[in-house]
């Protein structure tokens, strides 16, 4: 690959700046190869990017993908491109570490992603066909929000933002839609920029005074999926919810479409992605060209995303994965990969771009998304007529090193392909029935259970010899404040239980937990046994209110010669605290509640409880009345 051609130096001269340039570490001999190779990818991409309309040029295209073969072989980075096989394909790291480099087309936290939805169907290589059909989408994509920013007059009002409409939907008859505020329904057009998403509500010739909802200020949004239908009614799945501080109630945005949620799908992403980089430039006090840098990772994102949503793949595209700040969202330890970022963004050792009197640019690292945007004509926030002089050079990828960015998306793609794996295996354990899930659930508490049963059967001293000893141990653990030593030493034993467990399984399969499913219910006998648990369920919060009215009767005096005697009892308790020590208190309760039971004093205590209940049952619940609530039918 002629690079020298394309930077129009000599190669003694290229490789001399790559020998003042590069670390001593970049520079051993095993790295040498890879490492010059990558010095002068970086570079070229650099010159080349400069050029205007770079991406419809299929000699940039190829380019680059040849740049991905040669990275693969760093050796054959001397052949030139005509003897590169036609047919080449390229694997995910070399489509990472070149692709990223320039980063409208990829970038490092959802390089792999992309990767991975574009080889889809062709076994995890990448043909150069559907790498320039990317290319092209992604150019198209451009043109788009050129063409939607400069001709928009949505945006005549607020241009002291510097806003770019990013997308816009509704403008078709047969995809409308809809804005539902309270009871009342408009079709109208949807508008999202970089800062804000406008609706328009459609007039007989023309559109309403656009409503704007902040994306840019911190109004406590809160942007998710909404179910609407007719009449209120929760039916389709189709729909965005917007609610912030600044609104009385919230505004539901609805894309109706004949099957599926794919198209709300879309606008929830884009917007969420949106939200998300504000929330992460105030967060961290992001100000100035460093701002643009972070809200253009976003804007690139978007971009690439409607690239992607023209091709075709076998596996559906999942919006957030493709989006930096949502899946930073879902990615375990995604904050670390913004505190990363943030840290690049604001750190006293970002330095400005010196080298732009160097036509060839810096060849250690990639380029930013600032002097991307700059190079691509884009005029982005209150900082894009700065000097290139004022643009900063953002380390996400250096020649031979791994960047602190890229060391905590590593981290945070292991530990993703963990919970992925355990999330399997609880899709793999959920059954459906309600009768099935309760056998399991049975099952599961069984060791429970039966430990339960087996502290009752002490606790009635059904074999007193056992009861009687297990008192016994009991008090003297309690008298010697030996009590957390014996929660601390079960504790251990759990521990050391699980490391024996570990030890003899030996890497053997774990034994299926084995559950005998109940005969089947058909669909009545299900309804009943649902309405049963519910009638039941119904008891116990009845039996709950009683109690807690009773107590409310108690406390206020309403039944004066209850509450006396209830009243005697607590000043009685409360001295009992006051005059005995905390752990001979615990002693005697222990004593109190585990012998009441035993033959000598089951008789008293069983006369005892019978006068207790009958207490409780005199005892009368506080009056309640009931007050139905008018609905309010009066809506704007």
């Amino acid at each position: 690959m002629d690079y020298c051609r394309v930077l129009d130096v000599s190669a003694d001269q290229l490789r001399e700046n790559f020998e003042v340039e590069a670390s001593a570490v970049t520079k051993t001999p095993s790295r040498y190869a890879r490492n010059f190779l990558e010095y002068s990818c970086f570079r070229a991409l650099a010159q080349t990017t400069q050029v205007s309309g770079y991406m419809e040029d299929k000699r940039f295209r190829r380019l680059t993908f040849d740049m991905m073969i040669a990275w693969e072989v760093p050796d054959a980075a001397s052949q030139p491109s005509t003897d590169i096989d036609e047919d080449a394909t390229v694997g995910i790291e070399a489509f990472s570490r070149i692709a990223s480099a320039v980063p409208v087309i990829a970038d490092v936290i959802v390089s792999n992603y992309i990767f991975e939805f574009l080889t889809a169907s062709t076994g995890s290589r990448l043909p150069f066909s559907t790498f320039e059909k990317y290319l092209i989408g992604l150019e198209r994509a451009i043109k788009k929000l050129k063409s939607h920013s400069e001709s928009s007059l949505l945006l005549s009002q607020r241009s002291g933002r510097g806003e770019r409409v990013l997308e816009v939907d509704g403008t078709v008859t047969t995809q409308p839609v809809l804005q539902h505020l309270g009871i009342s329904t408009w079709p109208g057009r949807l508008t999202l920029t970089d800062h804000a998403l406008y609706f328009e509500a459609l007039r007989v010739v023309s559109y309403d005074k656009p409503t704007v909802y902040e994306l840019a200020d911190d109004l406590k949004q809160v942007v998710k999926a909404e179910l609407t239908g007719p009449w209120g009614s929760r039916l389709f799945d189709k729909a965005v919810l917007y609610k912030s501080n600044s609104l009385s109630e919230p505004v539901i945005i609805e894309l109706p479409e004949l099957k599926g949620h794919a198209r709300r799908d879309y606008w929830l992403a884009i917007v969420r992605e949106i939200l998300n980089a504000h929330r992460f430039i105030r967060k961290f006090h992001i100000t100035g060209v460093e701002r643009d840098e972070a809200l253009l990772k976003a804007i690139f994102g978007v971009l690439r995303i409607q690239a992607l949503s023209n091709m075709t793949s076998i596996i559906p595209l999942c919006y957030e994965a493709g989006l930096m700040y949502n899946a930073c969202d879902q990615l375990p330890g995604g904050d670390r990969i913004l505190e990363t970022i943030a840290t690049m963004l604001t750190s006293k050792e970002t330095e400005r771009n010196k080298n732009n009197n160097n036509k060839f640019g810096d060849g250690m690292h990639s380029l930013s998304a600032t002097t991307m945007a700059s190079s691509m004509g884009f005029v982005f926030g209150t900082n894009s007529n700065m000097p290139k002089q004022s643009l900063i050079s953002v380390v996400e990828l250096t020649v031979g090193e791994m960047t602190p960015l890229e060391k905590a998306v590593e981290e945070a793609r292991s530990n993703y392909k963990m919970v992925a794996d355990a999330q399997a295996t609880v899709d793999g354990a959920k059954v459906e029935g309600l009768d099935t899930n309760l056998a399991v659930l049975k099952e599961l508490l069984l060791p429970l259970t039966n430990l339960g049963n087996h502290l009752l059967a002490l606790f009635y001293w059904e074999e007193p010899a056992k009861s009687l000893a297990f008192c016994s141990i009991f008090t003297f653990i309690i008298y010697c404040g030996c009590l957390a030593y014996v929660f601390a030493l079960l504790l251990m034993c759990l521990a050391i239980n699980m490391m024996l467990a570990r030890y003899f399984s030996d890497g053997k399969p774990v034994d299926e937990l084995k559950v005998t499913v109940p005969p089947p219910m058909n669909k009545m006998e299900q309804l009943l046994a649902v309405q049963n648990a519910i009638s039941q369920a119904e008891e116990l919060i009845q039996e709950g209110n009683v109690i807690l009215l009773k107590i409310h009767g108690l406390l206020l005096s309403i039944f004066p010669q209850a509450s006396n005697k209830f009243a005697a009892a607590l000043v009685a308790f409360a001295l009992f605290m006051t005059i005995i020590p905390f752990r001979y208190m615990v002693l005697l309760t222990f004593l109190e509640e585990f012998t009441k039971y035993s033959p000598m004093r089951r008789a008293q205590t069983e006369r005892w409880m019978r006068r207790l209940r009958e207490w409780w049952f005199s005892i009368p619940a506080a009056p309640v009345m009931l007050e139905r609530a008018q609905e309010d039918k009066k809506r704007k």
